[in-house]
């Protein structure tokens, strides 16, 4: 499938990061709008693609429908959820790392494959809903219509969906003696703790009665016991544990490059307009500009500086707000 980039309609020949801001940057106190923006979105990384300068009229235009569309609030809303679920994923790959055992972290593998499963699919419906209009998400959408249709994802997210269902599906009993415990299958053992209940409530009284229970402290990750327990569950359940591992080997990179890098690039629109929204509730007039590869004429009508702005909203200033519109052999403004 095509190489879809939200940044850029020709991302194949396209170079969208740059490392070092331009020596501009400081000078304008761009440098400044850009920590700022990007502050809150630290994972991603996206200073570069603001220090990269746009040279053709129809790539500024591309990127300019982009941000039109998702300052609609169900488009961003969309986009926020993805990456909310993109988010838990990393987590879920990160806990992999962490746990010292090997069920364990197989365990948090699938756990991370089935929230990609769940997050691209929620995705690929919920922008068929939207109908978005421009060209950069129009696109993706079509991409992911073929991913999600594609062979190879749709046994991805079966055997995901499967391996994850044997393993809930196993029920064990534990029998405790002494130091000792057993683990032996579920044979349909009754559940006292229904009897135990019923038999104390009687002596329930109004008002709330003194808690003697034990609080242990609540960990995702197994102690030595609980994978001991584990390891025997498996030994007891082969079949499940198994299709885990197998399925761990095969897919040891499950999420689709185009995926991850849209996950990343869409963070560019997102960190902007979160940016800008503590200006728009003060009331302070935004718009897209309009640019000519031919006229040189410059007109701002209310503008004023973002850096200087943020700073004054900060104080709880007021922000002042100027028209300029130099013409014919006016090229310079002093301030």
């Amino acid at each position: 499938m095509h190489l879809v980039s939200i940044l850029a309609a020709d991302a194949d020949r396209t170079s969208l990061e740059t490392s070092e801001a331009p020596a501009c940057f400081h000078d304008l106190n761009l440098d400044q709008i850009v920590a700022a923006v990007t502050a809150p979105f630290k994972d991603y990384n996206l200073a570069p693609y603001f220090h990269t300068p746009l040279h053709d009229l129809d790539a500024v235009a591309y990127r300019q429908e982009v941000m039109r569309d998702l300052e609609q609030p169900a488009a961003i809303g969309v986009i926020r959820v993805f990456s909310e679920q993109m988010r838990v994923m990393r987590q879920k790959l990160e806990s992999t790392q962490k746990s010292r055992y090997n069920y364990e972290r197989a365990r948090w593998f699938l756990a991370a494959a089935q929230t990609y499963c769940d997050a691209v699919e929620h995705l690929q419906r919920d922008l068929t809903d939207f109908a978005p209009a421009s060209r950069g998400l129009r696109a993706f959408a079509e991409f992911l219509a073929q991913y999600t249709g594609s062979e190879a994802y749709r046994a991805l997210a079966a055997e995901t969906r499967q391996v994850a269902l044997d393993l809930a599906a196993i029920r064990y009993a534990l029998i405790l003696h002494g130091n000792g415990v057993t683990v032996r299958n579920y044979e349909g053992e009754i559940d006292y703790s229904v009897a135990v209940e019923a038999t104390f409530e009687k002596f329930r009284h109004d008002g709330e009665a003194k808690d003697y229970r034990v609080k242990f402290p609540r960990t995702s990750s197994l102690d030595h016991v609980d994978a001991q327990i584990l390891d025997r569950v498996a030994l007891l359940n082969p079949q499940p544990f198994a299709a885990l591992e197998t399925f761990c080997t095969a897919h040891a990179v499950y999420a689709d490059p185009a995926i991850s890098r849209f996950d990343r690039e869409i963070q560019f629109y997102a960190a902007f307009l979160s940016y800008l929204e503590d200006f728009r509730r003060v009331g302070l007039p935004l718009c897209y500009p309009t640019l000519s590869q031919t006229s040189k004429q410059l007109e701002s009508r209310g503008g004023f500086d973002l850096a200087l702005a943020g700073k004054l909203l900060a104080e709880k200033a007021n922000v002042v707000r100027n028209d300029f519109f130099p013409s014919g052999a006016e090229r310079v403004l002093v301030v």
